[in-house]
């Protein structure tokens, strides 16, 4: 990705902060005097340290303080911590209705979260057109334009934060999970209520289906529109089914063979390794036996619907082979296609839950199991909205926190977003004229993957966004601002 030009021959484009992602970010450009790119990084720049703060604290505080990493994402890392913190304990299966009351909540989760990500932040993009005005491309216009669509993406997020409140007692960084199980059981009431609805979230989620295999499929330029051939990351089901809450690991090459099956993920430190780069908070994850140039990889929707083998809900299963058919030797590799991915798993959501609620096990109050002889070591992993989600930690003989490591989906994706950012720019930056479309299509690059960069989300776009081009002397060329309402200056 990266080269060493000489600074005589070279000028630095930065985008600060991206928008209509969850958290803050920048992305930086190098390029020479013929608009090459020979840099192109994507900086996390907030710190958030969680690994280090936690230390010290009793483990069963966990799942709770972890949560607060995000207010998009919360339940993945409660319930990731909570699977950790049940092999604290010594226990290594709940009960059944346990077991169905936590994927209950994670269906729930992922539902909210995709919905959230494609009707509030992407959908702009698709609807309006990339290089569209940008005081269109905003949520507010969506349901101005497209009301329709725009009602069926809120009441989609509803469901799904209902759910959660339901469960956890709040919609955001509520409880549920304990040591051995959940604390409290799903009602005969809460379970009716919940159903009551369950038709329209169906019907809605095959109609948000529809829209992204339309828009992908009639749109051949995003196809190439920063696609890359990857390694693939995912948890798979025992028969290898798309699976969110327990499995084993499999990784597949770029042309479809197999890296690595079923593999145990409480060994993931033998498959993986963590590289730090000084420009970046963020870490960079690759396979370890691939080393760090080729054996970086993605994670998320596009590589879970390329990594299973069915799905086991019917609709999303018949949504998943006309996926496939669109890819090579068995895979998709279109970043835009994540979108599309995204939707088959939101009604693969949509389905399971109405499977669940269903279930006459769901309201059993059989939620605990007894604590068995405590364990040192903990590891959870679960497949969260964006990715796989790794939890892990070591406690002292007073059972607090010595050790943490959270290697987080957006980690995972981190050198996939940086290659697609240099293949963006390479496809559309034209001469030294910064335009706002050029912006928009880079940062369009980077929300196909639902980065989740923090607590903090501008689904509006409302942050005020400077791009400065400067010669290798730091002379400025040219500087674009866009305000907080959206208009767009020009500075030579």
């Amino acid at each position: 990705m990266e080269s060493n030009p000489s600074s005589s021959a070279t000028r630095r484009i930065a985008i600060d902060p991206i928008t209509r992602v969850e958290g803050h970010g920048k992305i930086t450009l190098l390029l020479d005097a013929d608009n090459h790119i020979h840099e192109a990084r994507f900086h996390i720049v907030e710190f958030r340290g969680f690994e280090k703060f936690i230390q010290g604290r009793p483990y069963w505080e966990v799942p709770f303080l972890v949560q607060r990493l995000c207010g998009i994402c919360p339940v993945s890392h409660q319930l990731a911590a909570a699977k950790a913190v049940d092999q604290l304990v010594g226990i290594d299966e709940l009960t059944p209705a346990a077991t169905k009351l936590r994927r209950l909540l994670h269906f729930g989760q992922i539902l909210q979260s995709h919905a959230l990500h494609f009707f509030h932040l992407s959908s702009p993009d698709f609807l309006f057109g990339f290089g569209s005005d940008p005081l269109q491309r905003n949520i507010i216009k969506v349901l101005e334009k497209y009301p329709e669509i725009a009602l069926k993406g809120v009441k989609l997020r509803k469901y799904g934060q209902q759910i959660i409140q339901v469960i956890t007692g709040k919609r955001i960084h509520g409880t549920g999970t304990v040591p051995g199980g959940m604390n409290k059981p799903l009602t005969v009431a809460e379970r009716d209520t919940l159903l009551a609805n369950i038709h329209d979230i169906l019907e809605w989620s095959q109609d948000a289906l529809a829209l992204n295999e339309h828009i992908h499929l009639a749109h051949p330029a995003h196809h190439e529109f920063g696609t890359l051939h990857s390694n693939f990351l995912t948890m798979i089901g025992a028969e290898g089914e798309l699976e969110f809450y327990h499995g084993g690991l499999r990784a597949y090459y770029a042309d479809g063979t197999v890296i690595f099956d079923q593999f145990d993920y409480r060994d993931y430190q033998r498959i993986l390794q963590e590289e730090v780069r000084s420009w970046s908070y963020m870490k960079f994850p690759y396979f370890s036996a691939l080393g760090i140039e080729q054996g970086w990889y993605r994670v998320g929707p596009l590589a879970r619907i390329n990594n299973c083998d069915s799905i086991s809900t019917a609709l999303a299963e018949a949504a998943r082979q006309r996926f496939k058919v669109f890819g090579q030797n068995g895979l998709v590799h279109n970043t835009l296609a994540y979108h599309w991915a995204r939707m088959i798993e939101l009604l693969h959501c949509a389905e399971s839950i109405q499977q669940l609620l269903q279930d006459a096990e769901i309201t059993s109050t059989e939620l605990m199991v007894e604590k068995n002889e405590p364990r040192s070591e903990g590891i959870g992993v679960i497949e969260a909205p964006r990715g796989t989600l790794f939890h892990h930690y070591q406690i002292n003989e007073e059972g607090l926190i010595t050790k943490a490591n959270l290697i987080v989906s957006t980690t995972s994706n981190n050198q996939a977003m940086n290659e697609s950012i240099r293949v963006v720019a390479n496809q559309y930056l034209e001469g030294k004229e910064i335009t706002e479309a050029l912006l928009n299509h880079l940062e369009v690059a980077v929300r196909a993957y639902d980065p989740c960069l923090s607590c903090a989300t501008h689904a509006l776009g409302k942050m005020p966004l400077q791009v400065e081009l400067q010669d290798n002397t730091g002379t400025l060329v040219d500087r674009l601002t866009k305000g907080t309402s959206g208009e767009i200056h020009r500075q030579r």
